[in-house]
Order: structure tokens, then C-alpha cells, then sequence
């Protein structure tokens, strides 16, 4: 179509046509039929699904929201807390400037805490006369543990499929437990520190899941393999 402007319109549908797409650019996708039957069980579990409960999602909402009241009491210091007009108010992400100022404040000096312990930790392990292939044998970060027998060698052993290692045992040669908190068996190590003492290592361990278990041994040595 010739527009008075001297344009050129051409209809969608013609531009389009089939004529106008190449064979080589059609992507044209088969559904398999188990995906077919999986999307129409959930279309099928949605079309059935009971009614709105509005007494239900009060009653939901009513506790979660005591819980993170309780939760900012916790964590707040105490002076703030005592200044805040409506704790539930300041819950929901609302607070005024006076109060949102000393906030930040108290941000600041956390952080500078943070950073002075993370310094003097840093300086700690650096001290630490600790040989790199001996430390890269307690690198377990995100494994779960599926095992830990202690005796005259303590054995850890892990599921290392959600870690970053292969190693899946860990052997700690004549140990002696100094702290043992917690169900470590089913947890997943989170962190370690290793110290160098007089006759070997000391590890510490922080797993986490229940309670947040700990471990703290005592060893002449320490072996890591993959069984």
C-alpha cells in the first residue's frame, strides 16, 4: 500500500507469509510425552486446588509476623528498641529519620568490628606455620557428613556431592576431642579453622544445621583420601 507520503505499507501477514520464512529458520518443538503429562497433572492439581482460606492465611500471617517481631528485638540493641514507637510497623521496613540515622551508625561500627576481627584472624592463620598441602586437606566446604567414628584414629566421611572436593574421608591421626556439640552426622561442614600446636594441628570445625554443631580435635596428623 502507497501511502500520500510516498511510504510503502506492507500487511503483517504478508511479510510473515510462509513463503517468507526459510526452512533452515523454522524451530518447530516436540513435546515429549511425559512433560506433556507432568504439565497437565499440575494444570489438573491447580484446577482442583481447595478454596481461598482467609481465616488460615490471617492466622499464617499473625505468626509470622510475631516471629520477626521478635526477631528485630533480638537483634537490635536495646537502646533502639526502647525509641522505636511501633516495633510492628518498624517490621515491615518502616522506621523514621532519626531512628534509620543511628542505624546506620550501628551498621558502621559493626563493620569496623568485623574488619578488626577479621584482621586479627588473618594475622592468626598467617602465624600459623602451616603447610598448604596440609591445609587443603580439610577444604570440605558444603559436604555432608555421613559418618564420624572416633577410636584411636577419628574418620569423617561425607556425601561431597553438593561440595567442591572429591576427598570423601577425612582420617584425624590419634585424636583427642576437645569439644563435640551438636548432631554432626547429617550436617554440612560450613567452615573450618586449622591451628599448629606442639605435637600436630588443632582443627575446628562449624557445621551447619541443628543448633549449629561444632568440633574441635586435637591431632599428630591429619589424612584426607577418596575412597
Amino acid at each position: 500500500m502507497l501511502k500520500h507520503d510516498g511510504t510503502v505499507l506492507v500487511r503483517a501477514d504478508q511479510f510473515f507469509s510462509e513463503e517468507a520464512v526459510a526452512e533452515e529458520d523454522k524451530m518447530i518443538y516436540h513435546m515429549p510425552p511425559e512433560q506433556r503429562a507432568h504439565i497437565e497433572k499440575l494444570i489438573a492439581e491447580y484446577d482442583i486446588r481447595p478454596p481461598f482460606d482467609e481465616k488460615k492465611c490471617k492466622e499464617e500471617y499473625k505468626e509470622m509476623m510475631e516471629w520477626s517481631v521478635q526477631s528485630q528485638k533480638e537483634r537490635l540493641p536495646q537502646n533502639i528498641v526502647e525509641q522505636i514507637a511501633d516495633i510492628r510497623v518498624f517490621t515491615l521496613g518502616y522506621c523514621t529519620r532519626e531512628i534509620l540515622l543511628q542505624l546506620k551508625k550501628q551498621s558502621a561500627e559493626n563493620t569496623r568490628e568485623m574488619d578488626r576481627v577479621s584482621k586479627e584472624y588473618r594475622e592468626a592463620i598467617l602465624a600459623q606455620d602451616i603447610p598448604d598441602e596440609i591445609r587443603s586437606r580439610v577444604q570440605f566446604h558444603d559436604c555432608t557428613v555421613t559418618e564420624l567414628l572416633t577410636g584411636e584414629e577419628a574418620v569423617i566421611r561425607f556425601d561431597t556431592s553438593g561440595g567442591f572436593t572429591n576427598m570423601n574421608k577425612l582420617t584425624l591421626i590419634a585424636p583427642e576431642i576437645i569439644k563435640r556439640e551438636g548432631e554432626i552426622v547429617g550436617s554440612y561442614w560450613l567452615y573450618q579453622e586449622l591451628y599448629q600446636i606442639d605435637n600436630g594441628y588443632e582443627l575446628h570445625v562449624l557445621f551447619y544445621g541443628e543448633d549449629m554443631p561444632e568440633l574441635i580435635v586435637r591431632c599428630e596428623d591429619i589424612l584426607a583420601e577418596e575412597e
